[in-house]
């Protein structure tokens, strides 16, 4: 099969690419914010490993070549949540921290055995519908302090509950 959408690559080229060069990735944490900026609940999405495992993770997903970050962010929202998710992008897209993947365990909290990538994460408010798509299997709203327990934490896997619990400790949630 020929790709023809720009800055796709082939799985084998993506393979050889992921061996040898750091991925750039985005990764928001989805929130329900009140009236008065306060985050009342976060959003994570129900996906299955491949070794079959129900595992709960963030958006996140590759940026493409020559896209800009704020039109990555919002494809992978859109892609994840749906189109009706109105997800509200900060103006300045400084993100509350910088994660990075390595395929070695350990080097840092974040491991994906695929790679060496970096990922720039965000909290995002939306405002809309969200439905789950793509490979996610549903998208469940949790308060604060039910995202940031163990069980929740011990369904995340290389290092995403760490980065929820980062998300949370930037918008006040944790002290």
């Amino acid at each position: 099969m020929i790709e023809t959408t720009p800055g796709w690559f082939a799985p084998g080229e993506l393979e050889q690419i992921r061996a040898h060069l750091p991925i750039v990735y985005v990764q928001a944490v989805p929130v329900r914010v009140d009236a008065a900026g306060e985050v009342t609940s976060v959003g994570l999405l129900l996906r299955i490993s491949p070794d079959g495992e129900i595992t709960r993770s963030l958006v996140s997903g590759r940026v493409l070549h020559h896209e800009r970050l704020r039109d990555a962010l919002l494809r992978h929202l859109e892609k994840d949540l749906g189109p009706v998710a109105l997800p509200n992008v900060p103006a300045s897209l400084q993100p509350f921290t910088v994660a990075e993947y390595f395929p070695t365990a350990g080097v840092t909290p974040y491991h994906d055995p695929r790679q060496h990538a970096v990922a720039l994460a965000y909290v995002v408010p939306v405002n809309g519908d969200c439905s789950p798509r793509q490979d996610a299997l549903d998208l469940v709203w949790l308060t604060p302090q039910e995202a940031s327990s163990d069980a929740i934490q011990h369904d995340m896997h290389g290092g995403q509950g760490t980065l929820l619990r980062q998300a949370l400790a930037h918008v006040g949630c944790l002290s």
